[in-house]
């Protein structure tokens, strides 16, 4: 478990089943679908659906809860894009608008990469996103991330094309920065 003022980040438990599935499943648009990868489709599922499919996030190592004041808002997560050369990549989402453009994306990222850093033995952490999605590359800039590929035009959405995004730091670049 992480801290940063009211802000937490933790592993998920039990209790946090129903409300990760409120957040994430029981609607069939939300809102926070319109910038995590809008173009791949979402699906609303029953609770019980959600359960059975879900219940291994409980406890898991890469897949832990946004917590702010006590109520959980969203989710950070890794996942191995090579894991035997440590190629590594992050992401987050903040399930309500309420909780966007605070700074709390920011906050949970950075506690995140530290952990991370900390925990494994990580040259790099980045992250993938798509060229509608601006304030999660301003994120990425603001913990000193490099854009370190735009792949052009390979997103499409709404009858427009957009890039998809890869940003990274190396572990020396955090520490410069962050330490």
């Amino acid at each position: 478990m992480y801290n940063n003022q009211e802000l937490t980040i933790r592993p998920i438990n039990e209790n946090d089943m129903k409300r990760l599935w409120e957040l994430i499943y029981k609607e069939e648009q939300p809102e926070w679908k319109k910038w995590d990868a809008p173009y791949y489709p979402h699906k609303a599922i029953p609770y019980e659906s959600f359960i059975q499919k879900n219940g291994d996030w409980i406890g898991d190592d890469s897949f832990w809860v946004i917590e702010v004041a006590g109520v959980v808002r969203g989710i950070i997560t890794y996942y191995w894009e090579h894991k035997p050369s440590q190629w590594l990549e992050i992401g987050i989402v903040l399930h309500e608008a309420g909780s966007w453009g605070k700074g709390i994306g920011t906050r949970a990222l950075k506690l995140w990469i530290e952990h991370l850093f900390e925990s494994m033995p990580l040259v790099r952490v980045g992250f993938t996103t798509w060229s509608g999605n601006e304030r999660m590359i301003h994120v990425g800039e603001k913990l000193g991330m490099q854009m370190e590929a735009r792949i052009r035009k390979v997103r499409y959405y709404e009858g427009h094309y957009y890039d998809s995004i890869r940003m990274g730091i190396l572990r020396e670049e955090w520490k410069a920065l962050h330490q």
